[in-house]
């Protein structure tokens, strides 16, 4: 393959400077890359292969003597060898020798094998014989760079990386692709204000399809209409494709995350909401976590976490908006239409929505704000909850200090009664270790009137060198 680089293709430098590195080393390649679906893992590789010659194949739930038919036939078409279209073998090991073979060009020969896992449902014998291929022809021979690629972690991380795995040390590097951050994902609407930057990124995440969903000509509430609500809306089924792509039992599935949505977060709050017991869900939780589409949570306090003080949280912004204002709506959407839902059922609470958003989006931007503060120490970054308090941002430093941080996105009638509210929750705040408290609120736009010795972040602190990379 030998396409043009994708067109508004943002971001990712230092992933592209990696795969150019190992593209350039001298010796053979082998690079897993890892990430959630929609995050650009493709449009990374596909990039990546506009400037370089390679077989790219994307895996499918086929037969695997159609898969590899298929790929001997985009060997043909690539390499220009006619003679790799009449190959016959049911067996990688000979297609891919005989693509390699015939490989002649001084730079090496970039094999990609895209959704790797459904290649390996279909013939699971491919790690081993990419493992025989690795060790004793590719690995010394600076001829092939090899790429696999997955959306389900769990698999990319137990078949791929894992010690257990036939390929575990044989990589030359590895790219686990994340979603855009905050900072990043303001790169997709540069025009609009801060404020519609923050509520995008709340909806939609950091993964590059949903952002380029949302236009800058038209306000938010309209690109909700017009990409999440509208029937043939590029987001309207979404989640929808993705989980029935991914996962059998959807129904189960589809209550759980319901639940969750709705602000259930303990496995017992769950299991009362969906009616499925707490051991049972204990097995979706963790194939959602694998998927990366929720997260398990601890009180951030420094000490080693107790299970029973574990939290979920819907870890997906695009699927935490659409189970709580789509799906449920589903009925009423049909019957009065995108806009009346807008207005009927999700407007009233929306600004609500964004301000508990708003929070994960504030613990978020703490590395940041450290790092343009010259805080060199190491840190974890969570929240803290018990039966008394519920704590927005923890900052927990090494050099022993302890930031502890409230949230607010919408406005605030008294800045006094902000500040008092904060210190009421830092003196609930279980500081074991004596830390040093530091005190930080999180707002949309910094008060005007406040005189206190607390340190405010509003939107254009948190956005600050926004364009850094």
């Amino acid at each position: 393959m030998n396409a043009q680089p994708i067109a508004h293709f943002i971001g990712r430098e230092a992933e592209f400077r990696i795969l150019e590195a190992e593209h350039a080393a001298q010796r053979g390649s082998f690079v897993p890359i890892y990430g959630r679906r929609r995050v650009g893992k493709s449009e990374l590789i596909l990039r990546f292969l506009g400037q370089h010659r390679g077989i790219y194949y994307l895996g499918k739930r086929a037969p695997a003597a159609m898969q590899i038919r298929e790929f001997l036939n985009e060997a043909a078409a690539v390499l220009g060898e006619p003679v790799l279209a009449s190959v016959a073998t049911e067996n990688w090991k000979t297609a891919l020798e005989a693509v390699v073979s015939l490989w002649r060009a001084s730079e090496k020969l970039i094999l990609c094998f895209d959704e790797y896992q459904w290649v390996v449902e279909q013939s699971p014998d491919l790690p081993m014989i990419l493992q025989e291929l690795w060790d004793l022809q590719w690995k010394k021979s600076n001829k092939v760079m090899l790429i696999v690629c997955g959306s389900y972690i769990g698999f990319m991380e137990r078949e791929v990386l894992g010690h257990k795995s036939p390929l575990f040390g044989r990589r030359t590097a590895q790219i686990h692709l994340k979603p855009f951050n905050y900072r990043e994902a303001a790169l997709f609407h540069p025009n609009y204000s801060r404020t519609d930057q923050a509520r995008t990124y709340l909806i939609c995440g950091g993964l590059p399809l949903y952002l380029s969903g949302f236009s800058s000509k038209r306000s938010i509430e309209s690109n909700i209409i017009d990409t999440i609500l509208s029937e043939f809306a590029p987001l309207r089924y979404e989640p929808d494709f993705l989980l029935r792509e991914e996962l059998r039992e959807i129904p189960i599935y589809y209550s759980i995350l319901v639940a969750m949505a709705q602000g259930a977060a303990t496995a017992a709050d769950i299991a009362r909401e969906t009616g499925i017991r707490d051991r049972v869900l204990q097995y979706y939780f963790k194939t959602l976590i694998e998927l990366g589409y929720i997260a398990r949570r601890y009180p951030l306090t420094g000490e080693s976490p107790v299970a029973r003080h574990v939290r979920y949280e819907l870890d997906d912004p695009l699927l935490r908006f659409w189970f709580r204002f789509v799906y449920p709506n589903t009925s009423f959407l049909a019957q009065m239409g995108p806009t009346r839902t807008l207005t009927d059922r999700i407007r009233p609470t929306l600004d609500a929505y964004f301000g508990h958003a708003f929070e994960r989006m504030c613990r978020e931007a703490l590395p940041f704000i450290y790092q343009r503060e010259g805080i060199s120490s190491s840190f974890e970054i969570g929240q803290y909850w018990s039966k008394d308090v519920q704590i927005d941002v923890v900052g927990l430093r090494n050099d022993g200090v302890t930031d502890i941080g409230e949230c607010k996105w919408g406005k605030i009638p008294s800045a006094p009664a902000l500040v008092s509210e904060l210190l009421t929750k830092i003196g609930r705040y279980p500081n074991h270790r004596g830390a040093t408290i530091g005190r930080r609120i999180f707002v949309r736009e910094k008060p005007d009137n406040d005189t206190s010795n607390i340190i405010w972040h509003d939107l254009e602190n948190l956005y600050a060198e926004s364009n850094t990379q």
